[in-house]
């Protein structure tokens, strides 16, 4: 059965177009190592909650828009063996240097999981 990686993060508001640059650099490494399918998400209506949501979760302010991403696998072994390899890939590979391919968003503010579906329709 399919496994889900899911992501949710606050990026400055100016930086869309490098939050989709940046994505377009990354996401094939994931496509490379089994990945099936990545969305990368862009918030559009996202409303504050009365306890929580998107914004408080990854402490959003009012200049950064919430991205909700994520990335299917075709089984957890494969995420476990393809996330294990990105692990690696981020010491040497330069799509993944700071450098040459800056996170444009703050990732220690990142919230993400790994998720076993279990209702599909």
């Amino acid at each position: 059965m399919a496994y889900i990686d899911g992501f949710v993060i606050a990026v400055p508001t100016a930086n869309k177009q490098a939050f989709i640059d940046h994505a377009n650099k990354v996401d094939v490494l994931f496509k490379e190592l089994g990945a099936t399918r990545i969305i990368e998400c862009w918030g559009d209506d996202v409303p504050n909650g009365k306890l929580t949501d998107f914004r408080r979760a990854v402490q959003a302010t009012e200049d950064e828009t919430v991205a909700f991403s994520w990335i299917e696998w075709p089984d957890k072994a494969t995420r476990d063996a393809g996330m294990g390899r990105i692990e690696e890939l981020m010491k040497t590979d330069e799509r993944f240097s700071p450098e040459k391919n800056p996170m444009p968003f703050d990732g220690k503010r990142m919230i993400f999981g790994g998720f076993a579906p279990v209702v599909e329709l």
